[in-house]
This record gives C-alpha cells, structure tokens and sequence, in this order.
C-alpha cells in the first residue's frame, strides 16, 4: 500500500540581486513510497535530493506539485496545529549533523522526554522513563551513561544513535533520513544503517533515506532513485542499478563506488 506520494514537485529559487535569475532545485519530481518500504534518493550535492526532502517535512514549501501522505494533501488538508501535530508525529526527519537536532542546554533526559508531548495518550513519569531507557537500549546505548549528559558531551555516532532512538520512541509512519552517516566516523556508518533496518523490521516503518553514497544505497534499499540536475533520472532496485545502469550519470556513481565493495554489494 502507498504511504506518499509526490507528483509533479517543483522547487524554483531566485538567484541574484539584479538578475532574479530562476534556478530551479526540483524539476517535475514524482515518487512513491510504500508501507515498510526503504527508498533512497541518491545524487551528488546540488543534485535536488535535500530540497526534496525539506519539502516533504514541510520544512520548505514548494513551487508547484502535491505531496499526498496517508490520503491527505500535506499542503491544502493541513491547516490546524493540531493537522501539523499529526503529521509530524508521523512523518519524522533524521539529518546530516546530529547536534543541530538538540538544544545544547539541555541534558539528553529533557530531549527525549520532549517527544511525548507528540502524544495524546498521558504517560505517568516512571512510564515515560522506562521507555526512554528501552529506547536507549535498543540502539545500543546505556542509558545511564547518556541520559545525564548534554549533546557536547557525545559523539556524533552517540547523538545520531539518541535521534534513532527517539525514532523508537515516536513510532512514526515514515522517516526521512538526510545524509544520517556523512559526519560520523567510517567504521560506525553500517551500524547506523542497520538500525534503520530494525525500524523497517521492528516496527514496520517506510524510511526515505538521501545519500551521495551509491554503495550506502545499495546496502540499505529495496528501491533506488538517482537525482541529477533536480529530476528523477533512473529507479530501479539496487541489484539493476548494480548491474544494468542506464544513465551515464549513474554509471558515474557506480564508478566513484571501490571495486571491492561493489563486489561485495553483489553477493549481498
């Protein structure tokens, strides 16, 4: 079943003090996303693939276009707070940098206790705290060695760890997963990928993750989208992406990818 859907999205921008020269960042993007479903949405930086994303958080309003999530125009049906309240409770956005998603005056308890203000049901304290810690824990993280601390006091694997956590916490719909492993450390990124998979698994959650990394891609995705100049230029799952690119820009991302784990990619 189709969880969202964008047709025909277009993003322009006006460049220039005397010129107002029009760059247009999305170019007639239609995508599909289904329930339970992991698509990635792969191009190079300027590409269009986070101004796509900003839109569908509704971070960023488009130029023309509909985005329709659960049979609603998240654009025209959504006018009330409490419509926003819905949809950001179910459609959530995990991002590049991890420190910017914290206030960094607060300790990671507060953070994570703010994410039940999502909810109408009224936890009492203790059961507010026992899922913190359940949600801490399922990403691998102790929670007595994170919940006192602020997000200075972390690394960037930790705090992109806490922010899947909240993921566990919210249980949303569909979350929109923003270059999630480009600042932190090499060795880490494939765990952070497979916590994404947990979600999918665990909780039947659709992920959109926005990646430069072909081979990150490929790893993680039942479908691929490669962005180039702000359209949608080739889809197709990982293995026909892998084996038969069509266009020469994705022939070119496939190339910047090391032979060895392309190899490896195959046999997955």
């Amino acid at each position: 079943m189709t969880l969202l859907n964008v047709k025909n999205l277009t993003k322009t921008y006006r460049s220039g003090l005397i010129t107002h020269k029009m760059i247009l960042a999305v170019d007639n993007v239609s995508l599909d996303v289904k329930e339970g479903e992991i698509i990635s949405l792969v191009g190079e930086s300027g590409s269009g693939k986070t101004t796509t994303a900003r839109i569908i958080l509704r971070l960023l309003k488009p130029t023309s276009g509909s985005i329709v999530f659960m049979g609603k125009d998240i654009w025209h049906d959504l006018k009330s707070k409490n419509d926003l309240k819905w949809y950001w409770r179910n459609v959530n956005g995990v991002f590049q940098d991890p420190f910017s998603s914290f206030n960094p005056t607060h300790r990671i308890r507060d953070d994570l206790l703010r994410v039940f203000n999502l909810f109408e049901h009224n936890y009492d304290n203790e059961t507010k705290m026992n899922l913190v810690r359940e949600a801490l824990q399922s990403v691998g993280l102790i929670p007595e060695e994170v919940l006192e601390r602020r997000p200075f006091e972390l690394s960037g694997g930790m705090r992109q760890r806490i922010l899947i956590a909240r993921i566990f916490l919210i249980k949303p719909k569909l979350v929109i997963a923003d270059e999630p492993t480009s600042m932190i450390d090499a060795t880490l990124r494939l765990s952070i990928l497979n916590l994404f998979t947990r979600l999918r698994e665990e909780l039947k959650i659709s992920i959109m993750f926005i990646t430069h990394d072909l081979g990150l891609a490929t790893y993680v995705s039942d479908r691929i989208l490669v962005m180039y100049k702000g359209k949608i230029i080739e889809e197709g799952t990982p293995e026909e992406i892998l084996n038969n690119p069509k266009h020469e820009y994705t022939q070119n991302l496939l190339n910047s990818v090391p032979k060895l784990y392309t190899s490896w990619f195959k046999q997955l």
